[in-house]
């Protein structure tokens, strides 16, 4: 997916915290944590993944996750460190396409169990941050896409939360097959999980039926699926690079647009600078708030899990479309 991976993000250190504070309470980025454990060791790529994980594996699950917290999911590079962690877990969790260095180490590796989640659901093309209007569906019901289409499918699949869910239903299953001993709690830790992410998809449903405007602003198109799902429509200010500058075009057609349909705020992410979007606040008048693409949970993030954030994403949302 080159054309997610070209972006570079400004990362600062102080941003390194925890991951998954109380959800994710056995998933560790320590080495000395994975493999050679009396449990079903799981090694997954990015936090998205490592939820999952420990979600479905529950008490029989010992779950690592390759990125840090605070860290550039993008940009991973593999140590040999964490290609030993590999060589010796149970399963893989990845998403093929996000991470590259994850690409090449999982299918280096002899690892018995790998699961790819882009297989599990169906990935789409939202475009590099152009405009996604309502009634664009058209790409949703391609079915053929030659190998050089493939690498501009977009990979934020895990915010929209049916396309989570069919993930997770795919995982517990390669858990069940994987470690059939406890395939029962894989099973009934999924359908729990599945159920949350049910109502979590009604929350969304029911809260941004009834708003005044459907557009929003954000830093880059990390909300495609999202946008898709509940009707509405985004628009990435500078594409598919959230660190450079929006040029005075754009910032005129966005600052048209936002009195045209009635748009109140840009959106940033926690984990890179606001700077884009303050610039185009500033000079279309419009209001900053964060909408979290959940690559990663830090202190900065608007919860201590994906429920939490996804919750407060859709709070802000509903702030800045008018919800009524």
């Amino acid at each position: 997916m080159s054309v997610m991976n070209v972006r570079r993000r400004l990362i600062p250190a102080a941003l390194a915290s925890a991951l998954g504070l109380g959800a994710l309470t056995a998933c560790s980025s320590d080495s000395a944590a994975s493999g050679n454990t009396d449990k079903f060791d799981v090694v997954a790529s990015f936090y998205p993944m490592a939820f999952l994980a420990e979600q479905i594996g529950g008490d029989h699950a010992n779950v690592t996750s390759l990125t840090e917290p605070g860290q550039e999911p993008h940009d991973l590079e593999i140590s040999t460190q964490q290609r030993a962690q590999l060589e010796e877990a149970d399963a893989a969790l990845y998403l093929k396409g996000l991470q590259p260095a994850v690409d090449e180490a999982v299918g280096q590796t002899g690892i018995k169990t790998k699961i790819d989640a882009a297989t599990l659901t169906h990935l789409e093309d939202h475009g590099t941050g152009g405009h996604t209007h309502e009634g664009e569906e058209g790409h949703a019901e391609e079915e053929g896409h030659s190998e050089e289409e493939e690498h501009a499918r977009d990979p934020h699949v895990w915010l929209d939360p049916v396309k989570y869910a069919e993930i997770a239903q795919g995982v517990g299953k390669a858990f069940e097959k994987a470690d059939p001993d406890h395939a029962a709690d894989y099973k009934k830790n999924t359908e729990a999980l599945v159920k949350k992410l049910n109502g979590l998809n009604g929350d969304f449903e029911n809260g941004l039926k009834n708003t005044k405007t459907k557009v929003f602003f954000t830093n880059h198109a990390a909300f495609g699926y999202l946008a898709e799902r509940y009707g509405l429509t985004q628009e990435a200010i500078s594409g598919i690079d959230p660190e450079s500058e929006p040029s005075g075009a754009r910032v005129r057609e966005l600052q048209q647009e936002a009195k045209a349909d009635g748009v109140t705020t840009v959106f940033y992410e926690t984990l890179v600078s606001d700077k884009t979007a303050k610039t185009l606040a500033r000079d279309a008048n419009l209001k900053t708030d964060v909408l979290d693409p959940l690559e990663g949970i830090t202190d900065k993030s608007r919860g201590d899990d994906y429920f939490q954030v996804m919750e407060a994403n859709l709070k802000a949302l509903q702030t800045a479309l008018g919800a009524k």
